[in-house]
């Protein structure tokens, strides 16, 4: 069986009430805000989100209204800074189509993506649960400095790996963590299991980042994105911070200043690419991968007794480090 059927099939009819859910919630009667959120709901992802929500919830008790309610209140949150940050970084395209800003312009990607915003935080309410209002509301700020720290990041001349896994920490695992979390909360599992579940949603999230990284440096028909693309966004990853950490070229580490002024050109890129490839990046990143991986599947043995949410959560955890796009 397909990863993603193996993830789904504990939770297959809480997921189409999820999506059910989802879609109202980006359904508004007037004009041009209906025409905006149409276009956003046309490229629903796989749904990794609030597949994990509902799976923690289901780990430690049953999926309820709150679980839902929480679950469509994450994944609009995750949508609304999807279209925020589709304008900072003059992005013409997600998903394989035309962003928000693209279609329309910036003031209503902005204002979609306020609109969205709101959407969340009203769903979330819904929950009837502080604490998850307060988690959410919490994630939204922590995903905005996690995007500031990033921009601050491209302006600093040190090259660190305490730095780079601050903010895909803030960036992408944050997101995940609060989905696990979240998910064990709405279930009333108790504060031990939802420390441990939140552990689980961080690694797990940081093990899709660095899968997500490793996807740059690699040709576009294998993966499906220009190679180098975040060097050329003035970002250095992983596979490339290792490289420049335990190799003695002077030259390499000029062309990596250079990324992060925004002033290195694409033959350039090309080399720091196949350097990083050359010296030992892209295995040492693989290398961290699994030790997270191994992390993640402590939890699943420790904490996950039912049989079925166990082999969908083993599912979940090998698709996040074997996908291809």
């Amino acid at each position: 069986m397909e990863l993603l059927q193996q993830i789904r099939k504990p939770i297959e009819v809480e997921m189409g009430e999820f999506i059910a859910n989802f879609n109202a919630a980006l359904t508004h009667d007037d004009g041009l805000l209906s025409q905006a959120l149409a276009h956003i709901r046309q490229r629903a992802g796989k749904r990794m989100r609030p597949m994990l929500t509902l799976l923690m919830a289901k780990t430690f008790g049953e999926i309820t209204d709150q679980t839902q309610y929480a679950a469509v209140g994450l994944e609009l949150l995750h949508t609304a800074s999807l279209v925020h940050d589709d304008v900072v970084d003059e992005s013409n395209e997600r998903r394989g189509q035309a962003s928000v800003n693209a279609t329309y312009d910036n003031k209503v990607a902005v204002l979609v993506g306020d609109f969205i915003l709101s959407t969340a935080l009203l769903s979330v309410a819904k929950t009837g649960n502080q604490r998850i209002v307060e988690y959410l509301a919490e994630l939204g700020r922590t995903l905005s400095n996690g995007e500031i720290l990033q921009l601050t990041n491209i302006q600093n001349q040190e090259i660190s790996e305490e730095v780079y896994y601050q903010v895909i920490k803030q960036k992408t695992a944050a997101l995940f963590e609060a989905c696990a979390a979240i998910g064990a909360l709405s279930s009333g599992a108790d504060e031990d299991r939802v420390e441990a579940a939140k552990r689980f949603g961080q690694n797990l999230g940081i093990i899709f980042q660095i899968r997500d990284d490793i996807f740059d440096y690699y040709d576009a028909a294998e993966i499906g994105k220009p190679t180098g693309n975040d060097m050329a966004e003035g970002k250095l990853t992983l596979p490339v911070i290792y490289a420049l950490q335990h190799s003695p070229y002077d030259s390499m580490l000029t062309l990596a200043r250079k990324v992060k002024a925004g002033t290195v050109n694409t033959d350039e890129i090309a080399v720091l690419v196949e350097f990083a490839k050359q010296n030992g990046g892209i295995e040492y990143a693989e290398q961290r991968m699994w030790e997270f991986h191994g992390e993640c599947s402590r939890f699943i043995n420790a904490h996950v007794s039912d049989p079925v949410i166990r082999t969908s959560l083993e599912a979940y955890l090998d698709y996040v480090i074997q996908r291809n796009s």
